[in-house]
C-alpha cells in the first residue's frame, strides 16, 4: 500500500516548494509476541514472552508495556533496570528519542539489544493498521501521541484475537506508561490501560532501589510543597529570549560557576572582552555550571566586583533563603568593578550525572535527602531514597531532573552507588567520572581491529620501509614506563658532522582511518595517568607492545634524520617510514650515568653525549632568542 506525505517548504529566496514524499505501508510487519498465531513470525522475531510474569500489584495480570517518548527521555535510569521486561518500543517513540537526545537514544538502543530484556521494536509508522495521518492544525507532538495510542489499541485487539482462538484463561493485555497528563486522559477515554511511570514503579514488588531511580518533575514537587512562595524569578520563555537576543537587550553565553563561592559565577559572552559577573541566588537564577544562559546586563552604576569571600553552602534548611545569600555584594572592597548581570533564562541545560555523597535527613524515616556533589561548582541536589542508611557511607551518582522556582536546590534521582567512601578504587572512579575521562573496557569492535599474534615483520614490510635496524638507537623514559613512543640516536659521520635521528612509534600502521579503534582513540584523545594506574588511549597490545619501542625488539617507526654540524646547524633532513631495533630502553638515571661515567665509551654512551651537547646549544639559542 502507498500513501503520500505532502508539505510546503520556503526557500532562501522566498519561493514556496511543494514537496511530496511516498510513504509505503505494509501488512506483513509482525507483532513480535510468542502468543500470536496471526503473524507469520520467523523464530528470531519472537521477542515478547508467551506468559509474561507480572511483578506489579496494580496490574497483576500478564501484560506487555508500551512506552511513550517522555517516559524514555525522563526515566531512562528506570528502564535500564532488569525489572522492566516485555516492552513494546514503537518506531514513533524511537525516532523521536533519537531526534531529541542522542545520549538517551544510545542507552535505549543498548537496552533493546539485550535479548534478556525482551524489548521489541514495532515499526508502527509503516504498518497499514497503525499508521496515522497528521490532521489539519494538529501539532506534531499530538499526532505522535495519537499514533502511540492507536498502536497500543491495535496490539490489544490483535493479541486478543489470537488468545481468543486459543481459548486462553488469562489474556495478555497492554499497559501504556506515560507522564503526559493530556495523553493519559485521552488514553483512558479511549478505554486503554494507562498509568504514570511513578505509579507503575511504586506498585512493583521485589524491586528494591527501583523507586529511587525515578526522575523527579517540577510539577510534582510544586504540588507537594503546597504552593510555597517562589524563591526565584521566572525564566523567560524561548520566544522572549530569542527576541531579546535579536534586539540586543539580552546576551547569550556559557555560565561558569565559582568553585570558591557558591553565590557567584561568570558568563562567558562571545564578543565581550570581559566575562560578565553574576552574583547572589536571584542573579544566578537556577543556572548550573556549563548551562547556556540568557543574560540581562545591569546599568554601569550597578556593576560589581568579584567577592573575596570563600562561601560554601552549609545551610541546614533547603527551602529558606538566608539574608547571607544576598549579602555577598555588601562585603566587597573598593576594587575594580566589572560588567555585571542577572540570568533571566536558560537556553540549553548541560546537566550530566554527578558523583558525591548523601547528606541524610535529620528527620527519622524521611525519604527526602540532600546529595552533596564532589565538584564544588555544582549545587546540592534534593533526592528521594529509602536506602539512606546504606548509601550514606558510599560514593553515589545522581542525575538532576528539574529545578522548580520554589525549591532552593534542584531535584534529582539516585542512579547508582560506586563504592565505599575512602576506598581507593571508588575514589579513582570518582576522579575519572568527574573529569569525563572515558575509561570503560574496549569493545569487541575495537579489539577486533588489533593484529593477530604472533606479529612478525614480513619481507614485504621490509621492501616498503627504510631498514634502520643496524643503527644503535635507544630510548630514555621515566622508571616503569611501558608505552615507549619515541627513541633517539646520534652518531658521528666521516666529515665530522653528526647524524641525529628521532624515531616515533608508527601507530598509524595498526590504526586505519575510520575504523572502530580509530574512533575510540579519537574519543579518548590521550592516555590518562593516575597515581597507581593508566587509562590507555588504545588497547594494551598496541600501547605497551607493538607500538612501544622496547629494547632489543624490532618495531615500525616514523623517523626524522638530520645531518647537523657540531654547532647544531642543520645541513640536511630526511623523513621515512622505518624499521628499528632499540638497543636499550633506559631510565633517566641510567642515561645520566652513561653520560657522566667517562669509563663508558660504547656507542650508546657516545650517542647520548652527542645528543646532550646539541641539546645544550639548542637550548642556549632559544634563550638568547627570548
Amino acid at each position: 500500500m502507498l500513501t503520500t506525505k505532502t508539505f510546503l517548504r520556503k526557500t532562501k529566496k522566498g519561493n514556496i516548494l511543494k514537496i511530496v514524499r511516498e510513504h509505503y505501508l505494509r501488512d506483513d510487519i509482525w507483532c513480535g509476541s510468542e502468543i500470536c498465531i496471526i503473524c507469520k513470525h520467523e523464530s528470531n522475531d519472537l521477542v515478547l514472552e508467551k506468559a509474561p510474569q507480572s511483578k506489579n500489584k496494580k496490574f497483576k495480570f500478564p501484560h506487555y508495556i508500551v512506552l511513550d517518548t517522555c517516559t524514555v527521555l525522563n526515566q531512562i535510569d528506570v528502564l535500564e533496570e532488569d525489572a522492566i521486561c516485555n516492552v513494546i518500543v514503537l518506531q514513533t517513540v524511537l525516532e523521536e528519542v533519537k531526534h531529541r537526545s542522542s545520549a538517551v537514544y544510545k542507552r535505549f538502543r543498548d537496552i533493546i539489544a539485550n535479548p534478556n530484556r525482551k524489548f521489541y521494536v514495532f515499526v508502527n509508522e509503516h504498518h497499514k493498521d497503525t499508521y496515522v495521518e497528521r490532521e489539519p492544525g494538529e501539532k506534531v507532538n499530538d499526532r505522535n501521541d495519537r499514533a502511540i495510542r492507536v498502536a497500543t489499541m491495535w496490539y490489544a485487539s490483535h493479541l486478543f484475537l489470537s488468545q481468543e482462538s486459543q481459548k486462553k484463561a488469562s489474556t495478555i493485555r497492554m499497559v501504556l506508561l506515560t507522564d503526559d497528563a493530556e495523553n493519559k486522559l485521552k488514553a483512558e477515554n479511549e478505554g486503554l490501560l494507562v498509568t504514570t511511570v511513578s505509579e507503575y514503579v511504586k506498585t512493583m514488588e521485589d524491586c528494591p532501589g527501583l523507586e529511587d531511580r525515578l526522575s523527579q518533575h517540577s510539577t510534582t514537587y510544586e504540588v507537594e510543597s503546597g504552593g510555597r512562595e517562589p524563591l526565584f524569578p521566572s525564566h523567560l520563555t524561548p520566544i522572549q529570549i530569542h527576541e531579546g537576543i535579536k534586539t540586543g537587550k539580552l546576551l547569550q553565553g556559557s555560565f561558569l560557576a565559582s568553585r570558591e563561592n557558591f553565590l557567584e559565577g561568570v558568563v562567558n559572552v562571545e564578543g565581550q572582552e570581559k566575562m560578565v559577573l553574576v552574583q547572589g541566588r536571584v542573579g544566578l537564577n537556577r543556572a548550573v555550571d556549563g548551562d547556556i544562559v540568557a543574560l540581562k546586563l545591569l546599568p554601569k552604576e550597578e556593576w560589581s566586583a568579584p567577592s573575596e569571600l570563600v562561601l560554601q553552602d552549609e545551610d541546614d534548611d533547603p527551602d529558606v533563603l538566608d539574608e547571607d545569600d544576598e549579602m555577598i555584594k555588601n562585603k566587597e572592597k573598593e576594587v575594580e568593578k566589572q560588567p555585571t548581570g542577572i540570568i533571566v533564562g536558560i537556553i540549553r541545560r548541560k546537566w550530566r550525572q554527578y558523583c558525591g555523597i548523601l547528606q541524610p535527613n535529620q528527620v527519622k524515616g524521611s525519604v527526602r535527602h540532600i546529595f552533596v556533589p564532589a565538584e564544588r561548582k555544582i549545587p546540592k541536589v534534593r533526592i528521594e531514597t529509602r536506602h539512606a542508611d546504606t548509601l550514606s557511607s558510599q560514593r553515589i551518582i545522581v542525575a538532576i531532573d528539574s529545578w522548580p522556582r520554589n525549591s532552593r536546590y534542584p531535584l534529582g534521582h539516585y542512579v547508582r552507588a560506586l563504592g565505599n567512601i575512602g576506598d581507593k578504587d571508588t575514589e579513582n572512579e570518582v576522579l575519572l567520572l568527574e573529569h569525563d575521562v572515558p575509561h570503560s573496557k574496549f569493545s569487541e569492535a575495537v579489539l577486533s581491529c588489533l593484529p593477530k599474534l604472533p606479529w612478525i615483520i614480513t619481507d614485504k614490510d621490509v621492501e616498503k620501509r627504510t631498514d634502520l635496524r643496524h643503527i644503535d638507537i635507544c630510548s630514555v623514559d621515566p622508571p616503569g614506563c611501558t608505552d615507549i613512543d619515541d627513541a633517539l640516536h646520534c652518531r658521528e659521520l666521516e666529515n665530522g658532522n653528526y647524524e641525529v635521528g628521532v624515531h616515533i612509534a608508527d601507530v598509524s600502521h595498526f590504526i586505519r582511518p575510520g575504523t572502530a579503534i580509530d574512533k575510540e582513540a579519537a574519543l579518548r584523545a590521550t592516555t590518562v595517568y593516575l597515581v597507581d594506574k593508566r587509562i590507555d588511549m588504545v588497547p594494551e597490545l598496541l600501547s605497551s607492545n607493538l607500538c612501544s619501542l622496547r629494547g632489543n625488539e624490532e618495531r615500525f617507526a616514523f623517523s626524522c634524520v638530520w645531518e647537523m654540524t657540531k654547532e647544531a646547524e642543520i645541513v640536511s633532513t630526511r623523513y621515512h617510514k622505518s624499521i628499528i631495533r632499540s638497543r636499550q630502553a633506559m631510565t633517566y638515571e641510567e642515561a645520566q650515568i652513561k653520560i657522566d661515567d667517562a669509563t663508558q665509551n660504547d656507542s650508546l654512551a657516545k650517542s647520548l653525549r652527542g645528543l646532550n651537547s646539541l641539546a645544550k646549544i639548542l637550548k642556549k639559542k632559544r634563550i638568547d632568542n627570548g
